[in-house]
């Protein structure tokens, strides 16, 4: 079973985190499932970037990003070569380490129109 560290973020994960996670489940539900309480403002349909991350190890491993899922990623705070959406990106068998942008673009949380 892979191994996730989640690097700390202020908000979400103070202390950072190490989970198990099984193959084939979402980031997003690892990181809800253990606690960790990422934003997913459209349900996890791939309709936001709420729920945007940075895989600084392991990006080769998840599968592959779709053509929606990219065209939501060039609207994401702090895009990198390595962001992901965690509602679409799936655990392999690989070991992975995660950072929660400090960041992220809600416009209903943040009073936008």
């Amino acid at each position: 079973m892979p191994q996730i560290v989640f690097l700390p973020h202020p908000k979400l994960c103070p202390d950072g985190a190490v989970v198990d996670a099984p193959a084939g489940k979402t980031l997003c539900d690892v990181m809800l499932d253990n606690d960790i309480h990422i934003e997913h403002a459209c349900e996890k349909s791939c309709a936001c970037t709420t729920c945007h991350v940075l895989v600084r190890e392991g990006f080769n491993s998840l599968n592959e990003a779709s053509e929606t899922e990219e065209d939501l990623l060039d609207k994401a705070w702090g895009l990198e070569a390595v962001s992901r959406l965690s509602c679409q990106a799936v655990v392999a068998e690989e070991d992975l380490v995660i950072e929660i942008p400090k960041y992220t673009i809600n416009h209903a949380s943040e009073g936008g129109h």
